[in-house]
Parts: structure tokens; C-alpha cells; sequence
């Protein structure tokens, strides 16, 4: 009898506990506010932002700007004293003398943009070899050495790629870019209205002994995206057009010569650029547990400007992509500090991380897994927030939602309290459709978690879907559902209250499904 009252103390005792935990964490939530963040997002998506471009002067205003804002809340600076993690890249430009097709000169950014490559060089071919989508079957026995190739800019039916082009044009051809062509001609869209002969690209810089070396032992010949029109001016000789092309292609992996005359001529120069991460932290309050350490992350760069001349507007603002993450941590980091002034600190440290570079190739978030600032031995997990301020097609006329993505594919325990925080709390309608392995999209591998989650760092991503303004100057402040966005910013803070206050971390005892490279 006496045991059984004493464990039933124990267990009101208890009970008592969480509830007051939950009621803690329910008024810290309620700092992350729709009015402060669209007050923030007002400032970080302006014009005088110029589209954060990476390596532009409207990228470091934003940086600035955020790292004096959490100056004010009161984070501390976490590399050595500065808010700030260089971030060094080089910036390689290719200019364009000329590209021609069936001696028709073509325009850049019109009827053809480029992708990548390196070198200056000049082009010339009388054949142009048809691989059809790309794929590994399609040219493994194919002679592609110093030739040019048309490839379809859009998975195969039935394959496992993405529809993103910048995505594609980085782990979607390595297959090709290993039969080491002169020319890669994607066929896609080219977006209207950008003038020009000049394409920058951005990398990391490597050390010494790394930086002349391929990544991944990949030849970068020079690849292009074409329009339709340029690629059945370029196939006038085969008697077909490209959709006729096409359309076979889904049934044969052969690939097939062409004669076409096609020529190139463009320079390359390679200049050293920097950016910064932003790393601002909270020191955890246990003594036992302050040395794990919780990551916040969101990048706070977009794509910049359309080119001089463009018609109309040219600022890619990028409200939702990422102004709308990167409020959401900002405005998470105001809720913690809150609760840390009340005496309510985290027993974990935080970090909030404000990753550049995410639209040139996760560039901040892998310099940052390459050189952290807290070992990522000590970091628990992830949690990244990229796009929360919009609603997809798919859930027009849906309750309030977030896609997920991540959350079980290393660890059991943070996918439990992925899901408990918000069925506790914001009762959000979870959509997984990006977290399936078979998934086109391959969503996964698009944001900065994933250059935690390859180092085996558990990870959630939070996401609203693609709609209709992404990547484009329409993107605006005006578009985005501000108590959306606050509900999707309290389910991470939520999640993160108790990754941050709970005894143990989550540990990784999950085979990650996914394929392990982008």
C-alpha cells in the first residue's frame, strides 16, 4: 500500500513536470509573432537587398543586417568573436564570343544559357550525337570523346532524377561528363528576358593539393541548356524534330550522330570571391549537456538580379526563397532568448546558422560541415527550414500544412519527436510525399540539411513545396501567409524546446534509405 502511494506520487509528480514543460514551452512559442516576422521579412526580401546573390553586395547587406539582429536579441558571436565564417570561393566567368548552329549566331540568354564547364577554348564539330536523356545506359557505349552531345533536360520516364536543371546539371550527367565530350546541349527552358554573354559560376576553394583536381574525378566539359527551337535547328539534317527525338527516346537507350555543323568560342577566368556564414549561438545552461549542440539553419541567399536592360522589375526578392527560413529562425532565436532571460534556458547550446551560397550548390552549408565551428561529433541534429511562407498547387484548399523531409532517415527517437511536437502542439497536416527515396523531385539532397545528414548528423527539413513564383522576380513579401509561416516556425521551435531540453539525444540507429549521392 505505502509503495503503491509512493509510485503514484512518482507518477503525479512526474505528469506535473511535463505539463508544466509543455506550458513553458507554449509561452516562449507565442514570441514568434505573424506582425515581428513580417516586419523582419519586410527588411531582409527589400529591393536594397538586391536578391542576396551570393558574392554580391546585396548578400553581405543581408548578412549585416541578420547578424545585427541577433546582436540585439543576445546570441553570442560563434567564430572566435564574429558572427561571421568566411567562406572562401572562387568565382569562374564564362564569356561568350559566339555559339552557332547551322551557321545561325544565337543569342545568350535567349536561346541558350550556360551551365558549366571550364577552360577557354574554341569549338568546332560537323555532328552532334543524340543520347537521349543522358543516362547511364544511354551512353556507356557511346564514343563521346570530344564531341558534342544532346541530351533531353528532364528525367526519363520511370527514372529516379530531378526535374531541377541546376540540380541535373550536377549528379544527373556524370555518367556523360565521364565519356569526357567536348559540348553538353541540354535541351530546357531558358528563362526570357536576361541579356548578355557572361555566366559566373561559384565553388568552394580547395587547398593546394585539391583545388586543379575535378571533384569527384569529373571532367567539366562546357554544358549548355538550349532552347526546343535551337535543338530542331540543330537536328534540321536527321529530318525529325527534337519532341519526335523525344518521344522515341522512351523506348530505346541508343544513342545516335547527327550531322549538324556547331560551333563555340568562349573564355574562362577564375577569380577568388568570399562570402560568410552567419553563426550566432546560445551557451546551454547544463553543465552536462551544454557541449551538444542543436543547429538552427536556413540560408539567407537567393539568385540576385535579372541583367541590366530586362524589362520591368529585376530584383529576385525571394520572400519565400529562403527570407521566409530565414525569419523562422530569427524569429525562433527570439523565443529562446526570451525564455533564457526568464531563466528557461536551453540545457543544450544553440546555433543558428545562416548558411550563403545554397543557390550556387549547398556551397555554405558543406564549407560549414568541412569547417564547424562546434565539432559535429557534439551536434545533434539539424533542424533547416528553406521555404515556410507559401502554400504549393497540391494544398490550395488544404489546412495549414508543411512538407517533411528528413526526419527518419537517421534516427528513430528525432522522427518520434518530430511527431510529438506537433501533435502536441500545432497540429500542422505533415505531408512525407518528398521524404520517399523514389521521389523525382529529390528533394532530400536540395538544401543545406543534407551536408549534415551525409555526416550522419540527424536532420529535419521543413518545407512548403514548390508554387508558382519559385526562382522568379514575383517572389514578393506581399504573397506570403504570415500565420502560416508562424505555425511552421513554432512546430520547429517546438521540436527544437525539446531536442534542446531532453536527458538524452537522439541517437542514430536508422540505415538511411536514401542514395547517398546527389
Amino acid at each position: 500500500m505505502k509503495k503503491t502511494l509512493l509510485c503514484t506520487a512518482a507518477l503525479t509528480a512526474a505528469v506535473g513536470a511535463f505539463a508544466q514543460k509543455n506550458a513553458t514551452a507554449v509561452k516562449y512559442a507565442q514570441v514568434i509573432t505573424a506582425e515581428d516576422a513580417k516586419k523582419q521579412l519586410s527588411v531582409i526580401a527589400s529591393d536594397a537587398m538586391e536578391g542576396r546573390e551570393t558574392g554580391k553586395p546585396g548578400a553581405d547587406r543581408a548578412a549585416n543586417y541578420l547578424a545585427g539582429e541577433y546582436k540585439k536579441i543576445g546570441l553570442l558571436p560563434a567564430n572566435k568573436g564574429s558572427y561571421f565564417l568566411d567562406v572562401p570561393l572562387t568565382n569562374t566567368a564564362f564569356t561568350f564570343k559566339s555559339f552557332m548552329v547551322n551557321g545561325h549566331e544565337l543569342a545568350y540568354g535567349k536561346d541558350y544559357v550556360a551551365m558549366g564547364g571550364s577552360g577557354t577554348k574554341t569549338i568546332k564539330a560537323n555532328e552532334v550525337v543524340f543520347a537521349g536523356y543522358g543516362t547511364e545506359a544511354e551512353v556507356t557505349n557511346a564514343d563521346l570523346t570530344g564531341k558534342v552531345v544532346l541530351i533531353i533536360g528532364e528525367p526519363k520516364p520511370g527514372t529516379q532524377t530531378t526535374a531541377d536543371p541546376r540540380q541535373r546539371a550536377n549528379f544527373g550527367s556524370q555518367a556523360l561528363r565521364s565519356k569526357n565530350p567536348a559540348l553538353i546541349l541540354l535541351v530546357g527552358n531558358v528563362r526570357p528576358g536576361m541579356t548578355g554573354k557572361v555566366s559566373e559560376r561559384l565553388a568552394l576553394k580547395r587547398n593546394e593539393e585539391t583545388a586543379s583536381a575535378p571533384r569527384q574525378g569529373m571532367a567539366r566539359p562546357l554544358m549548355l541548356t538550349i532552347t526546343p527551337a535551337v535543338a530542331d535547328q540543330l537536328l534540321k539534317s536527321s529530318g525529325k524534330t527534337f519532341e519526335q527525338l523525344k518521344a522515341a527516346s522512351a523506348e530505346t537507350t541508343t544513342a545516335q550522330t547527327i550531322k549538324a555543323d556547331v560551333s563555340a568560342d568562349y573564355a574562362t577566368e577564375v577569380k577568388d570571391a568570399k562570402a560568410v556564414d552567419i553563426v550566432a549561438y546560445m551557451p546551454g545552461s547544463d553543465p552536462k549537456l551544454k557541449d551538444e549542440v542543436l543547429v538552427f539553419s536556413a540560408h539567407y541567399d537567393h539568385i540576385g538580379m535579372l541583367p541590366e536592360g530586362t524589362p520591368g522589375d529585376r530584383i529576385n526578392n525571394g520572400a519565400d526563397d529562403d527570407g521566409s527560413g530565414t525569419t523562422g529562425i530569427l524569429e525562433i532565436a527570439r523565443a529562446f532568448a526570451q525564455a533564457k532571460k526568464d531563466g528557461k534556458g536551453p540545457r543544450r547550446t544553440l546555433l543558428f546558422l545562416g548558411n550563403v551560397g545554397e543557390e550556387k550548390g549547398l556551397l555554405g552549408s558543406e564549407y560549414y560541415s568541412e569547417h564547424p565551428v562546434f565539432p559535429l561529433a557534439n551536434t545533434v541534429t539539424d533542424l533547416n527550414i528553406d521555404m515556410i511562407g507559401r502554400r504549393d498547387p497540391a494544398h490550395k484548399d488544404s489546412p495549414d500544412y508543411c512538407y517533411l523531409i528528413g526526419s527518419d532517415k537517421l534516427s528513430t527517437t528525432l522522427h518520434k519527436v518530430s511527431e510529438n511536437a506537433n501533435n502536441t502542439y500545432t497540429n500542422l497536416a505533415i505531408d512525407y510525399k518528398y521524404n520517399d527515396p523514389k521521389d523525382p523531385e529529390r528533394i532530400y539532397y536540395r538544401s543545406d540539411h543534407y551536408n549534415f545528414a551525409k555526416h550522419n548528423v540527424p536532420i529535419v527539413f521543413y518545407f512548403d513545396g514548390v508554387h508558382e513564383d519559385y526562382h522568379r522576380v514575383s517572389d514578393e513579401v506581399s504573397k506570403i501567409d504570415f500565420p502560416l509561416l508562424v505555425k511552421r516556425a513554432q512546430l520547429v521551435f517546438f521540436t527544437g524546446w525539446d531536442l534542446a531540453n531532453r536527458d538524452i539525444r537522439p541517437a542514430v540507429d536508422v540505415t538511411n534509405d536514401m542514395p547517398s549521392s546527389r
